[in-house]
């Protein structure tokens, strides 16, 4: 399509309806409100992140107008994307310093760090702990990073950052002005950012193939919409101009080539992940591979 008419509607209706979590619902129920204002700036991120790949335009400047505001407030929609799109290079994917959302750590620089440090990222590296604290601890690790490439004089990121705090104003002042408090949109936000920690739990794991290294999660559920079928995530990867709403119909019509492709790695459901991982580490923080051959 010249337009991608179902993205551009979900763009539409997302907005719709955080507007209505900040302006209308909280006269119901505040809960309410946090609860929705939550799941659509959850969607955001994933709305965010189809526009990184040239959707629903076919040309990624002309819709990231549309999100270019991040409503999670946390990460600068540019930073997300240049570092997103440095992901998408697969033969670096898990690399502790060149995939930019690997959450692997050197082995080295691993056993280096203060045992509490260790202690953090090991409850992190289980699903309870990414929801509980992922959010703080990738975001002072993220912010760690690109504090020290603006000291180096890094013009872009500072620039990233500087048009985030203006936009991020912009939204606070819309939550200003409606019916949530300020106090509850922000736990909305962390609530938001902790459901994308489903999504990047396992997203990737290390492998001695790049091709192995990603996964597909045959969920259809909620979570699923919310991560616009990038759970379907080696579909993601091999083919990544693919609009979210094609991604089941290519995967679910020939299963066999794509669990091929990743060598098996693969689960049934979330369901099944937060059975095997709630409180069990997936795999190791120290890349068990590394250094990679």
């Amino acid at each position: 399509m010249r337009v991608e008419w179902p993205t551009l509607a979900l763009i539409i209706l997302c907005y719709a309806v955080w507007g209505a979590a900040l302006f209308i619902l909280p006269g119901l129920s505040v809960l309410l409100s946090v609860a929705i204002a939550a799941l659509t700036i959850a969607l955001h991120s994933s709305l965010q992140h189809e526009v990184t790949h040239g959707h629903p335009f076919g040309t990624r400047r002309i819709g990231e107008w549309l999100v270019f505001a991040t409503l999670n407030l946390s990460i600068p929609y540019i930073r997300f994307r240049d570092t997103h799109l440095a992901h998408h290079m697969d033969a670096r994917l898990t690399d502790p310093y060149e995939d930019p959302e690997s959450n692997y750590h050197d082995p080295e620089r691993w056993v280096r760090l203060p045992r509490w440090m260790q202690v953090v990222l090991n409850i992190n590296n289980t699903l309870a702990g990414r929801m509980a604290i992922g959010p703080i601890v990738s975001q002072i690790a993220f912010m760690a990073d690109e504090a020290r490439l603006i000291r180096n004089g890094d013009k872009h990121v500072a620039f990233a950052w500087a048009l985030h705090v203006v936009l991020s104003a912009g939204v606070l002042m819309v939550v200003a002005a409606s019916a949530m408090p300020v106090w509850a949109y922000l736990i909305a936000c962390y609530i938001g950012i902790s459901i994308l920690k489903i999504r990047t739990f396992l997203e990737h794991q290390a492998h001695e193939r790049a091709r192995g290294r990603t996964v597909i999660i045959e969920d259809r559920g909620l979570l699923a919409f919310l991560f616009l079928n990038n759970n379907l995530h080696v579909v993601h990867h091999m083919h990544p101009k693919l609009p979210w709403y094609r991604l089941p119909q290519v995967y679910f019509a020939d299963p066999a080539r794509y669990l091929s492709r990743n060598d098996g790695y693969r689960y049934a459901s979330y369901a099944e992940i937060f059975r095997r991982h709630f409180w069990r580490a997936k795999d190791p923080v120290p890349h068990p591979l590394y250094p990679q051959k």
